[in-house]
């Protein structure tokens, strides 16, 4: 990757897209990639949106990598950006900024095609650090969400691991072994290296869990692989 990274501000108040361009655009930190290489691109903010419709359009016009989105806009809130960005196929991943602390809100993020879903009061470079990640294709939710999120499919999986055979069954075994690593949140270049196969050989892997599955992306993966009990939480 090469040239700055692009970012589209959605939120209602003007100076709450001011401390956000600060945050991103000052002191920034250095957040690795997929490869394990630091990720020292500048971020840049290409623009700005004070509600929900104007984010869309900005999002189709300027194709940022990353829009960061208050989950509640005018107009259309977080959500309904982040779904109206995921039906369009637009090469823009969204992380969503929250007040709440919802484990409902998270797993409506996540089906809406959200990439990350991080509290408001993150520490700046865990903003930065989200940011990143996201761009570069991984997925963030906020710790303490996702710690709750994880206890309570833990305790709802004896239940729902009936259908697990069918709803995984599209999969080859190979795939439900690149499954596996990536719910447990390794890289592509981590899964190649524990596999002993190439790099491009795990993007394809992926690519086919996500379509067999009709999955969004990689978080959606994730969920599901917790849910279907293919991987439980500690394990």
């Amino acid at each position: 990757m090469s040239g700055p990274l692009r970012v589209l501000l959605a939120d209602a108040a003007p100076l709450q897209r001011a401390g956000l361009r600060t945050v991103l655009t000052g002191g920034q930190t250095v957040s690795p990639q997929e490869d394990g290489r630091p990720d020292t691109r500048e971020i840049v903010v290409a623009g700005e949106a004070g509600d929900g419709v104007e984010a869309v359009d900005l999002a189709r016009r300027l194709l940022p990598d990353v829009l960061i989105t208050d989950v509640t806009l005018p107009r259309l809130d977080g959500l309904a950006v982040a779904r109206a960005v995921s039906e369009a196929r637009l090469a823009v991943r969204v992380l969503i900024l929250t007040g709440h602390d919802s484990d409902e809100e998270v797993i409506a993020a996540i089906v809406a095609g959200a990439a990350g879903y991080l509290c408001k009061d993150a520490a700046h470079d865990e903003l930065v650090a989200a940011v990143h990640a996201v761009a570069a294709g991984g997925a963030v939710i906020t710790p303490p969400v996702l710690a709750r999120m994880l206890n309570r499919l833990a305790g709802t999986l004896s239940a729902g691991t009936t259908d697990a055979g069918a709803r995984l069954s599209p999969l080859t075994g190979r795939e439900r072994e690149v499954l596996i690593h990536v719910a447990r949140g390794r890289s592509n270049s981590e899964i190649a290296a524990t596999l002993r196969v190439s790099e491009t050989t795990v993007k394809t892997h992926v690519g086919h869990v996500l379509t067999k599955l009709r999955l969004r992306d990689r978080t959606q993966a994730v969920v599901l692989a917790y849910e279907t009990g293919l991987i439980r939480p500690g394990a």
